[in-house]
């Protein structure tokens, strides 16, 4: 599989830079807006903010397919090195788990949607709440990948190319 991939860069990647966080961006962004707007929505009495969430959950679900995607490659192609490597293991086991909720939650939605566009049951708000603090979990675990372990920085990957760190 390796073997089809361009060769690699300083940053062990085969791609300019990192992909996976870009595109995880969006989904942080419209799962938690989705989530905010419902919120906002039931509170209010404003309904037109359940179509507005409906639409954000509907992409959130689009994205974390792709950012599964390029976060399973980038991962393979890191160099996670002691308490990285359990952290990037709860990571990838997470972001399966806020695939398979996103799911869940727009096809509920859908299905919901179909039947009364102005209402929402309780049981959806709580597994909504589930969903913002799943993605609060997995972001507070991503930016310790980046931030504390450096995987797929330059420091990082030379020390790991010449057998520092194991």
């Amino acid at each position: 599989m390796l073997g089809l991939l361009p060769p690699l860069n300083d940053k062990n990647l085969p791609w300019l830079d990192v992909i996976h966080p870009i595109v995880v961006h969006f989904v942080i962004a419209m799962a938690l807006i989705s989530v905010v707007f419902d919120l906002i929505g039931v509170v209010t009495g404003r309904r037109n903010l359940f179509e507005v969430s409906f639409w954000n959950l509907l992409v959130a679900t689009v994205a974390i397919f792709v950012a599964i995607i390029f976060g399973q490659i980038e991962a393979g192609l890191a160099s996670p090195y002691g308490a990285a490597r359990d952290i990037l293991n709860i990571h990838s086991t997470i972001g399966w788990s806020l695939a398979g909720v996103l799911g869940l939650l727009t096809g509920w939605r859908f299905v919901v949607r179909q039947k009364d566009p102005n209402r929402l049951p309780g049981g959806f708000l709580a597994v909504d709440s589930l969903l913002a603090a799943l993605v609060v979990v997995q972001v507070y675990l991503g930016d310790k990948l980046v931030w504390i372990y450096g995987l797929h920085t330059v420091p990082v990957v030379e020390a790991a190319r010449s057998g520092v760190l194991s």
